[in-house]
């Protein structure tokens, strides 16, 4: 949040990232004394006092000896570092010309421009008076507007320094610096909270506990990375918010929120215009190489963003340090998320193993191996399609136990349980680093307009006085004047008035567009899983003509799977296509703040991948084979095309292909592959034009680039928003449909161990270095993990109920079977079908295809017997099973959720030892402020008692003496208090 890239009219100098760089860097060239500063260095509470365990100020602003190996970390003189650079392009003048700096006029006359002298360092120099008549006016109003911001920046006490002599010909740096009285005002306005030399025992535990936790910290050792903010801690400082003037802050406060009105011009605006190409903070130095020396930045490639570390607790306080508060709860959420799939992969991985030991033990799936049972099913197609035996789809049926057993039942309670379980554990940990990273009392300030926000506001208020003045054509000339009084308001820059806003009937287009693309794209989603169904149903009917009994026999598995890679491929494509739509919709909308674009822009882009992501699932989880119809009568598309039905072992083991292809996909294409390849791509792409735009000169090659030209050429920082999706979506296949995938986390927690390192390797390596950013959570995303939480009990009963066999099995057990087993189960589940009932033109054109002669073929349903008086009807049993599928929903959603709810409640979500904590620093800080208040008293005090006798000494002088020394007495009496 530096240089107001929040708002167009505001400018934040240097908030949490800035102070946090001078803390001492260990790269630094200074000797091991003389290492940088930091804010906690500054003693505003005289008596309480911030701790200075490190250094000084006088150390952080002496002479740098070695400042050339800083390559661009400084400023020229050695002593001022580098804290942000904004970037942007020029042209340079030819021999003889030098631009014209435009001065702009009001009304009232001729405005100054704000910055008299030329930035120091090297550049092209303006001189004022010159002209050429050969100007690019465009450049020379980018320019303008460049010194215009860069005189706001210095006024606002920042020191600037331009560097136009580089190795990027055309691409001029501006580095910026911000001095330690704009740290400290900054400080103080934001609140930040800073050590104290007070320090309190943090509590320990006693007895078993603490047995229990010296055995898990020697365990865990080995998988501790090697960082010195990732030792346990046994004493922490008391923290308080910094404050030059404590007794004053209130009022200060208020003063420095009327300050931050800076110029009409802000950095967000300016980078969308293109008078700045780019604006970050530096890396700490280089990552890798023999001589680099010790940094930050390599100690994070080291111990987090290298694969050999895949095993190793992550550095979260380091990585909080380097990027901010909301990168570094993106990686402990990510973190605690992968940790939480272990035990569910292990489940998972039981419960699959289960099937396996039990398949040759399932009466079903033997009795439709079996051959002896000479059961002939009815053709898959209309006139092409032949019988077929049953015996065929034995590999499925055998397959389709893996998934579908009585452990699958207690796998989707048990996930249902572990993401209660999850939220809770993550919200004590979140709560645990707020603690740790002093954000117990943040809260984030209220958000400025955004820049788009307010253009819009101006445009309705001009619009609004041109109708005015339309109506009032011949006005007087007092109307006149305040007319013209409002137009030099706007033009001058200065904010609307807080009346002025945009209302529902303003945006009232923006939404009705967005209802209408929303509807459009779920609808695009729909037609194109539609599609895929015409085509499963097209080549299933084109593979049954094979004559091969294997081909026959592989026909389902061979179309589910291409059509798993088809639907695939698709949901890749959409995915990106949505999200720029997402993006386009939201900025229609013109949200007032940048929260308020995030989260929208957060929603729309989550329900969009949302149903292109699962709408296939759904598909053949609860409609595939649900509208069939019967032998003789069934449901036709286009009068042509035979709506597809389930295998005889039921839907559950394409529903398992379909995810875990689907799956696998996403995160080995999506979200490995594009992560890698494309910021390559793009850096090698950059790196190709740069090289075609540098110099032939030798001595201009050999030059060594800057730091801030390295970082230059790196990716710019998108958000987190992309990470975050990535993962919730993974959530969802983890939790939605676990009960007909059950190895789902397993290959969640395998990719998650390479995407951490992913994610870190393109943070540190590849990006340009994120603007720290204060958060005390993770915002909407922590909403959008407990409402799939929730949705997922219900697809699970409804997965488990209606997809898998596992409910006419029990009804079969209980209400059907005569000897108590599972014998007769699958000749209960399929009805007769008289051949001599095709409707004309759908029996096999070969019906001898088996070798003899069918009259009664077989399919899956419960109905009447073409011998019954109501032949084809749907029979009792249907029913029966369709209640007790309707009561199982009903009983499992409601144990789940209140078992879900009550490890809700059973679980605080602050943990107890840091409550105490809290309380505890909450009674320290009232001590430490009472002494301080009786220690100065005693001072004023003694300052009294001292100023008393002073007097008394002065009245025992002589009368003469003190008539000719009349200045003696009032001398005397005003004694100089050193306060």
């Amino acid at each position: 949040q530096v240089l107001g890239l929040k708002c167009l009219d505001e400018i934040v100098p240097f908030q949490t990232q800035t102070v946090r760089m001078r803390v001492n860097k260990k790269y630094s060239c200074l000797p091991a004394e003389e290492k940088g500063i930091h804010i906690i260095n500054i003693r505003a509470i005289e008596d309480i006092g911030y701790d200075q365990h490190e250094s000084t100020l006088l150390n952080s602003l002496s002479k740098n000896p070695d400042a050339d190996c800083k390559y661009g970390l400084y400023f020229r003189d050695g002593k001022r570092k580098v804290d942000y650079i904004l970037v942007y392009h020029y042209k340079k003048s030819s021999a003889g010309r030098t631009l014209t700096r435009r001065v702009h006029h009001n009304d009232s006359g001729a405005r100054s421009a704000k910055q008299d002298q030329p930035l120091p360092g090297k550049g092209v120099q303006l001189e004022m008076g010159e002209s050429e008549p050969h100007v690019d006016y465009h450049e020379d109003d980018k320019r303008f507007r460049r010194e215009e911001y860069e005189g706001n920046l210095v006024e606002a006490g920042l020191e600037l320094e331009r560097d136009e002599d580089t190795k990027i010909h055309g691409i001029g740096f501006v580095k910026i610096h911000a001095p330690w009285n704009v740290l400290c005002r900054e400080a103080e306005f934001l609140k930040l909270k800073m050590p104290t030399k007070k320090m309190y025992q943090i509590n320990q535990t006693h007895g078993l506990l603490k047995k229990i936790n010296s055995v898990i910290q020697k365990i865990t050792e080995p998988i501790q990375p090697k960082v010195a903010e990732h030792k346990p801690q046994t004493v922490k400082r008391l923290s308080y918010p910094f404050s030059r003037e404590k007794q004053h802050l209130k009022k200060e406060t208020t003063l420095l929120n009327k300050r931050r009105k800076c110029g009409k011009y802000g950095i967000t605006s300016l980078l969308a215009n293109g008078v700045y190409s780019a604006a970050y903070p530096l890396h700490d130095g280089d990552y890798e190489g023999e001589n680099v020396e010790p940094n930050d930045r390599k100690l994070l490639c080291e111990e987090w963003a290298s694969y050999g570390v895949f095993y190793k607790y992550q550095p979260i306080d380091l990585v909080r340090k380097y990027f901010g508060e909301k990168i570094g709860l993106y990686f402990a959420w990510l973190g605690v998320y992968t940790q939480m799939l272990i035990p569910a992969s292990i489940v998972g991985i039981i419960v699959f193993l289960y099937g396996c030991a039990t398949v040759d033990e399932n009466i079903p799936s033997m009795e439709m191996c079996d051959q002896r049972n000479n059961i002939t099913m009815c053709p898959l197609c209309d006139r092409t399609c032949s019988y077929w035996k049953m015996s065929s789809a034995c590999a499925t049926a055998r397959a389709s136990h893996l998934f579908d057993n009585p452990a699958t039942v207690f796998f989707s309670v048990f996930m249902a349980l572990w993401a209660a379980t999850f939220m809770e554990h993550w919200k004590r940990k979140q709560m645990r680093l707020n603690y740790r990273w002093d954000l117990t009392g943040f809260e984030e300030e209220e958000d400025h307009p955004r820049a788009e926000y307010e253009a819009k506001v101006l445009e309705k208020s001009l619009r609004k006085e041109h109708k005015h003045k339309e109506k009032h054509r011949y006005f007087p000339e007092e109307t006149a004047n305040k007319w013209r009084q409002r137009v030099k308001t706007v033009m001058a820059g200065v904010k609307l008035t807080d009346k002025e806003k945009l209302t529902w009937k303003d945006r009232f287009p923006a939404y009705l567009t967005n209802f209408v693309g929303i509807i459009f794209m779920v609808g695009l989603t729909f037609a194109i899983v539609f599609g895929v169904i015409i085509y499963r149903i097209s080549t299933a009917a084109a593979l049954a003509i094979s004559s091969t009994p294997s081909g026959r026999s592989s026909v389902r598995v061979t179309v589910t799977a291409t059509a798993v890679i088809i639907n695939l491929v698709v949901i890749i494509i959409l995915d990106e296509v949505y999200g720029c739509i997402a993006r386009w919709l939201t900025q229609i909308e013109v949200p007032k703040t940048d929260k308020n674009f995030e989260e929208r822009l957060i929603f729309k882009a989550f329900l969009l991948k949302f149903v292109n992501a699962y709408t296939p699932i759904f598909y053949v989880a609860f409609f595939k084979g649900r509208f069939v119809g019967r032998p003789g009568d069934y449901v036709y598309i286009f009068h042509s095309f035979r709506m597809e039905e389930c295998a005889p072992g039921g839907c559950l083991m394409e529903l398992c292909i379909q995810l875990s292809i689907i799956m696998l996909g996403k995160q080995l294409i999506q979200n490995n592959l594009f992560e890698i390849g494309i910021p390559k791509m793009k850096k090698f792409i950059r790196y190709m034009k740069l090289k075609r735009r540098r110099s032939l000169d030798h001595e201009e090659h050999m030059k060594k680039k800057q730091r801030y030209e390295v970082d230059y050429n790196l990716e710019p920082f998108a958000g987190l928003t992309p990470e975050y999706m990535e993962m919730i979506i993974q959530f969802g296949f983890v939790t939605l449909f676990v009960a007909s995938f059950p190895l789902a986390p397993l290959f969640a927690l395998l990719n998650n161990i390479i995407e951490i390192r992913l994610d870190a390797k393109k943070f540190v390596t590849e990006l340009r270095r994120p603007v720290a950013v204060r958060a005390k959570d993770i915002g909407i995303w922590y909403n959008i993990l407990r409402g799939i939480g929730k949705l997922a009990v219900i697809i699970n009963a409804f997965v488990i109920s209606f997809t898998s066999d596992f409910i006419p099995r029990l009804v079969y057990l209980y209400m059907y079977s005569e000897n108590g087993t599972m014998h007769g189960f699958v000749n209960h589940t399929l009805s007769s079908f008289n051949v001599s009932d095709f409707q004309a033109g759908t029996a096999p054109n070969d019906p001898m295809d088996l070798g003899y002669e069918v009259q009664i073929c077989r399919y899956k349903d419960y109905r009447e017997p073409p011998w019954s008086e109501n032949k084809y009807d749907i029979s009792k049993d249907f029913w029966a099973v369709l209640a007790a599928r309707l009561a199982f929903v009903i009983v499992f959603q409601n144990l789940v959720m209140f078992m879900s709810d009550f490890v809700d409640w059973i679980i605080p979500d602050i943990p107890k030892d840091i409550s105490q904590q809290i309380h505890k620093e909450k009674v320290l800080m009232v001590e430490v402020f009472m002494r301080e208040e009786q220690g100065k008293l005693q001072m004023l005090e003694t300052w009294k008692d001292k100023d008393k006798k002073k007097g008394e000494n002065c009245n025992n002088h002589s009368p003469r003496l003190s008539r000719s020394h009349s200045g003696s007495l009032s001398s005397c009496h005003s004694y100089p208090l050193d306060v």
